[in-house]
């Protein structure tokens, strides 16, 4: 639970520092040579900061109040899979998107969530300066912290901009991370069944 308590932290209601974030898109634009009291840039600054405040939204968002009270007393023990979650998230390496599919399976535990909250809680993850890895762990704890299920499975595919348009420019290459708890961990039989099931279909994601 340490990294959801340290994201707490971070919370607050105010946003990013917008004025902050213009003032230094200002030095960034003088630093490439260009005017930025040009017509073209003369608002991009502003533009900046109100992007980076939708962005980065998961840094302000309590995961415990996201999930509200959407989650259910069930007997039911058999596999719940959301697959093909888009999720859009930004490199904290050099602060360039890397967007894809997320797969999330748990098996129940005396309580279920709500269909919708999954993919919330992907894109609160991903609306941070993230690395792929990091964020894929990241919402199988929280799953396991809120429900204690018997096991839950995250599987992520990610096209990284940062090896597609600079450095090796590699532009039909694809992370694929994956998180593993309980019962999903310890049996192969169980995990191989979530894996039939997110291949079953599968439309390469393309951008």
């Amino acid at each position: 639970m340490h990294e959801i308590e340290a994201a707490a932290e971070l919370m607050n209601d105010v946003g990013v520092a917008r004025p902050e974030i213009e003032a230094a898109v200002r030095q960034l634009l003088a630093a490439f040579g260009e005017d930025a009291c040009r017509e073209g840039l003369e608002r991009t600054p502003e533009r900046v900061a109100k992007m980076f405040d939708e962005l980065l939204a998961g840094y302000r968002v309590d995961p415990y109040t996201l999930i509200n009270e959407a989650v259910f007393d069930v007997e039911y023990d058999d596999m719940v899979i959301v697959k093909d979650i888009e999720f859009y998230s930004m490199c904290e390496h050099h602060m360039l998107p890397f967007l894809g599919q997320a797969h999330v399976a748990y098996i129940p535990s005396g309580k279920v969530i709500g269909l919708s909250k999954i993919p919330r809680i992907v894109d609160l993850f991903a609306r941070r300066l993230q690395v792929q890895e990091r964020m894929t762990h990241q919402i199988s704890e929280f799953l396991e912290a809120a429900i204690h299920p018997q096991g839950v499975a995250v599987v992520v595919e990610g096209l990284h901009l940062c090896s597609k348009i600079r450095g090796v420019k590699k532009s039909k290459s694809r992370m694929i991370t994956s998180s593993m708890t309980g019962i999903f961990r310890k049996n192969p039989i169980t995990r191989q069944e979530f894996l039939a099931h997110i291949e079953r279909g599968d439309v390469p994601f393309q951008i």
